[in-house]
């Protein structure tokens, strides 16, 4: 039920962004591991914002909308999932062939167990904090690095949180 309600929060987030918030929907993947060596497996989908602010000969700042599964596999993590959304600010740097950008971002994500790992979240419905570093390349690809962070801020324990750390891959289509 929670999962079903984090889902349906994601997509009328999406429709009532506007046309004028998205540019290009990006498919993703990135495998990565806990800081328990369980692995995680994500997918998902982002909506480049069609907005640039503090441009400047250094670069500028954009974002995009985030939605994403994730599967965690491993251990007692085995056969959890979570479903997630997050708004997540870039710094793109101008006058590079392949532009490299650091993102970061604090969005939610519902979890179908509150143990992952040797982790207890104490809440299925969490917080995701990321921050990463990426390059894009020709043809809307980006390929980067990312470190997530999920716990529910100490609303209710345990409140272990978990981290993920990851390489993915998204294309624009």
């Amino acid at each position: 039920m929670k999962t079903r309600l984090a889902a349906s929060l994601a997509v009328a987030v999406l429709a009532f962004a506007g046309a004028d918030l998205v540019q290009a929907a990006q498919i993703s993947g990135a495998v990565g591991a806990t800081s328990q060596g369980d692995m995680t497996y994500r997918i998902g989908m982002s909506f480049d914002w069609d907005k640039k602010w503090l441009e400047s000969s250094t670069g500028h700042v954009s974002g995009y909308w985030d939605a994403a599964y994730t599967y965690w596999e491993g251990g007692d993590a085995s056969g959890a999932h979570s479903l997630s959304f997050s708004p997540v600010f870039t710094y793109e740097f101008s006058g590079f062939t392949y532009t490299p950008y650091i993102e970061a971002g604090i969005g939610l994500a519902a979890f179908s167990k509150t143990d992952v790992g040797d982790q207890q979240l104490g809440s299925a419905v969490n917080f995701e904090d990321r921050i990463g570093f990426g390059l894009k390349l020709p043809g809307e690809q980006k390929v980067g690095i990312r470190a997530m962070h999920y716990s529910n801020a100490g609303i209710k324990q345990p409140n272990d949180g978990i981290e993920s750390y990851s390489l993915f891959y998204s294309r624009a289509f």
